[in-house]
């Protein structure tokens, strides 16, 4: 996992924010997607890889900020 402490926070943010917005109009993919896979209509594999695509970075600048979160709590002890 140290791989993502390597990438810089402000490129993982730049990602994150595109790819959930992307393309931002009608409506957002991710939004589309996340509605879709409530919905049960979330089975076509271009579908699921879009799903996969928009939330990939989201899930990474998650694990990005949580691994920062707990070395700043471990170096204060």
């Amino acid at each position: 996992m140290r791989w993502i402490d390597r990438i810089p926070k402000w490129l993982l943010v730049a990602l994150a924010i595109y790819l959930a917005g992307a393309p931002f109009v009608p409506e957002p993919h991710l939004v589309e997607k996340w509605r879709m896979l409530f919905e049960g209509s979330l089975s076509r594999p271009i579908d699921i890889f879009d799903f996969f695509l928009h939330t990939l970075p989201l899930v990474v600048l998650a694990i990005r900020l949580w691994r920062d979160a707990k070395r700043r709590r471990l170096a204060k002890h």
